[in-house]
């Protein structure tokens, strides 16, 4: 996983790079007719229904913008919404709320769908042992957001990227020339990097699942698009050996059931890449 440096890092980027895509040379409606002295007051509104997501990114990006910016945040992340409710008030140069506003509201909408979405595969896991977990299936540039909401949801991240994790997939095996020695390579080149990863194999049907059991040091074992009924037995097989995590096409009709057969993890893809935006705005207060 990222440490905080890297995250807070992303995040830093993630808004500077906003902002400069936004506001370019300047926000030339507002500074054409509202005075540079103006003050105002605005009110970031839901108009939907679900988990709000994205506050403490919405803290940052008003503090880059303007730190004279005021917030009274009324709902923290995590918590939720329904129609009417009002998230947190920001007050100050009028200007400055308007600069930050679109960077806010994408971020928020995305987020708490994102969590909303999330939070719903948690439920559905309630009473078994089995976590949700993300992947990389993000928006390009803006992983590291997509990825908090997910916690906020009350899920689990996956690896961010390609550098926090050995994850051997179907390509590698393959272009490797089989799961035994895609495992003795990757053992040696982290022995001669000196690096300490975690490694992660596919497997694709239970042969795989016996090959890889000769192999020591494996963290987990993806099975990827099993059926109840070889998920059952590749969990049995594997036993406390190492961590089970399943993936391929599970939804929330599916999701329990897979639950159930004993695996450790899910992974679902459609967390980050297939959720609907929650409706938020923000208005003036008068």
């Amino acid at each position: 996983m990222i440490t905080q440096e890297q995250f807070d890092t992303e995040v830093k980027m993630i808004i500077a790079n906003a902002i400069r895509e936004d506001v370019g040379d300047g926000d030339h409606s507002s500074l054409a007719c509202i005075p540079e002295n103006a003050r105002g007051k605005a009110k970031l509104l839901v108009k939907d229904k679900g988990v709000i997501g994205g506050v403490n990114f919405a803290k940052k990006v008003f503090a880059y913008v303007d730190k004279n910016l005021k917030l009274d945040v009324r709902i923290e992340d995590g918590a939720e919404v329904s129609y009417g409710d009002i998230v947190m008030y920001v007050e100050g140069p009028s200007q400055s709320i308007l600069k930050a506003e679109r960077t806010v509201l994408n971020a928020m909408q995305r987020m708490s769908a994102i969590a909303t979405k999330t939070r719903m595969f948690v439920d559905l896991l309630e009473g078994t042992k089995t976590k949700i977990l993300d992947t990389r299936k993000t928006t390009p540039g803006i992983r590291v957001l997509e990825k908090w909401a997910v916690k906020i949801g009350g899920g689990e991240n996956h690896r961010f990227a390609l550098y926090d994790m050995i994850m051997l997939k179907d390509n590698h095996i393959d272009f490797a020339g089989g799961i035994t020695k895609a495992i003795e390579m990757t053992k040696e080149y982290l022995k001669d990097t000196g690096r300490n990863l975690d490694i992660m194999v596919e497997a694709r049907n239970l042969i795989e699942v016996e090959e890889i059991l000769k192999s020591d040091g494996i963290f987990r074992i993806l099975l990827d698009n099993f059926d109840y009924e070889d998920t059952r037995k590749a969990v049995k097989l594997i036993g406390n050996k190492c961590l089970t995590e399943s993936s391929g096409n599970i939804n929330e009709a599916t999701i329990r059931y897979y639950a159930e057969c004993g695996v450790n993890y899910i992974s679902s893809g459609s967390l980050t890449h297939s959720v609907h935006n929650m409706d938020l705005s923000l208005k003036a207060v008068k």
